[in-house]
């Protein structure tokens, strides 16, 4: 039986498991995707080499990044943001080789366009780790300018500390890429200017659990428009499916 998984810590929030089993059930797959905790990836070579049957892995939060100097190879995607979400294991006897991908991208971009309208034409992103990387990858793509945001000064990064009110008034979509409000610390959020929101702006969280964040509450009270994680995770999911069951990534699975 094929093994799918997830890495990342801690793992009790984590969509993944149900999401597959459910998939695997519906469509008479012969799979099966567990939860792999991992506080620090330096114990990933021994994973690949207990579970045998281990071809494809999801990447979580905090090591969407640091899983690279592992991976054999990566798609331009990943490449260019410098994160992966996305591993497919393939084994020539006893070699492992990983090639590395990042479906954050196609997730977040499906999930996004759903929702944009003309006027959100600037962008906040709250937060600067790996998920980050791929929403900002989408917005260039769209041709969005977009600001990011973080707890302390890092490159052309504002701090929270210098948000003020006409930022977030020229800033009318804001993305929250912090683990901030998640389950179960259900009552945080990213201290920014919520009186400056107005029925002009989309909020987006990559959260997803609660399905309504503080950050999401406290934005849709301002009138704004709201959208969570869910979907996006959802999309992903479906196209790292497509990435492990692809003939070219289990032919050409070293490639750059």
């Amino acid at each position: 039986m094929r093994t799918f998984g997830l890495i990342g810590y801690p793992l009790g929030h984590s969509f993944s498991v149900p999401y597959f089993t459910r998939k695997f059930e519906e469509q008479g797959i012969d799979a099966v995707y567990r939860n792999f905790p991992m506080k620090d990836t330096d114990v990933l070579p021994e994973l690949l080499r207990k579970e045998k049957r281990l071809v494809g892995l999801n990447v979580t939060v905090p090591h969407k990044q640091a899983v690279i100097p592992y991976l054999d190879g990566m798609d331009a995607v990943s490449g260019s943001i410098g994160a992966v979400n996305t591993i497919m294991v393939r084994r020539e006897g006893e070699r492992i080789f990983l090639q590395g991908h990042n479906t954050d991208v196609t997730g977040f971009r499906r999930s996004l366009v759903e929702h944009l309208e003309p006027r959100h034409d600037k962008a906040l992103v709250l937060g600067t780790g790996g998920s980050s990387r791929a929403v900002v990858h989408v917005l260039r793509e769209l041709h969005i300018p977009c600001q990011m945001v973080s707890r302390s000064r890092k490159g052309d990064a504002l701090t929270y500390e210098a948000l003020n009110g006409e930022i977030l008034e020229a800033h009318r979509l804001v993305v929250n890429t912090t683990p901030l409000g998640m389950h179960p610390g259900v009552e945080g959020f990213p201290p920014i200017p919520y009186s400056a929101i107005s029925p002009e702006h989309l909020l987006f969280d990559l959260i997803y659990n609660p399905e309504k964040t503080r950050f999401l509450t406290l934005g849709e009270e301002r009138g704004a428009s709201i959208v969570n994680g869910y979907d996006m995770l959802v999309y992903q999911a479906e196209a790292s499916w497509e990435i492990w069951n692809s003939k070219e990534n289990h032919d050409h699975g070293t490639g750059a």
